[in-house]
């Protein structure tokens, strides 16, 4: 394991990177709007889940494959780029549903265009799983915390990844509970979903497409 310094580095720009609002961050902003602080919190249990299997593969050196494969670099690339877009169109879909049928479904309590916290979780999960950028973060940032010569340096490789994680989680909960906080005070819901689910939507529609045009990594040959 890296000394207390580096530790505290280490901790400090995971916190900076995990605070930057991002695809996943919208996710769970969007669920916590829309079904409240533990649809979010679940969204970000899905995340992370997502996190693990990168940090395990990248432990692995499935991470690495990817770095050296162009074949499974781009299948990958284009499940995540198709998963993207097709997140993002279910949330614009939501945003353009016209506003009484909103405010219909909202007065009888009905709860049908609102996904179940499994659905919630299984989506979160694979938005996470399916973006090899993902893998490849972890697999270019970890290391530069890990001496050379380590032993184990795989073992200290899975302990960093897993604690960056579980940072995420810490704050991606966090990030549910402000966005469900401020859905209640704001007094005006409907709108806020409407809003959120059309930007959220168009982001990860942009985010899809950037995926499918990233190019493979400079490794892969």
């Amino acid at each position: 394991m890296p000394d207390l310094h580096q530790l505290l580095i280490f901790l400090a720009a995971g916190l900076l990177l995990n605070l930057t609002p991002g695809p996943d961050v919208m996710f769970i902003v969007a669920h916590a709007v829309r079904s409240g602080v533990r649809a979010g919190a679940v969204a970000a249990l899905g995340i992370t889940a997502g996190c693990c299997v990168h940090v395990a593969a990248a432990a692995l050196g499935v991470s690495a494959l990817l770095m050296a494969s162009g074949t499974a670099f781009t299948l990958l690339k284009w499940l995540g780029a198709l998963y993207l877009i097709w997140v993002g169109a279910q949330m614009l879909r939501a945003a353009w549903r016209p506003a009484p049928a909103l405010a219909l479904e909202n007065a009888a309590g009905q709860t049908r265009s609102q996904p179940g916290l499994a659905t919630v979780f299984r989506r979160g999960f694979l938005t996470n799983v399916l973006n090899p950028k993902v893998a490849l973060f972890f697999l270019a940032f970890v290391p530069q915390f890990i001496a050379p010569g380590t032993v184990h340096a795989g073992w200290v490789f899975l302990a960093l990844g897993l604690i960056f994680t579980f940072n995420s989680l810490l704050v991606c909960i966090g990030w549910a509970g402000v966005a469900s906080w401020a859905a209640r005070r704001g007094g005006a819901l409907q709108r806020a979903l409407r809003w959120l689910d059309g930007a959220a939507g168009a982001l990860f529609v942009v985010f899809g497409v950037r995926l499918a045009l990233a190019e493979a990594p400079v490794a892969v040959r």
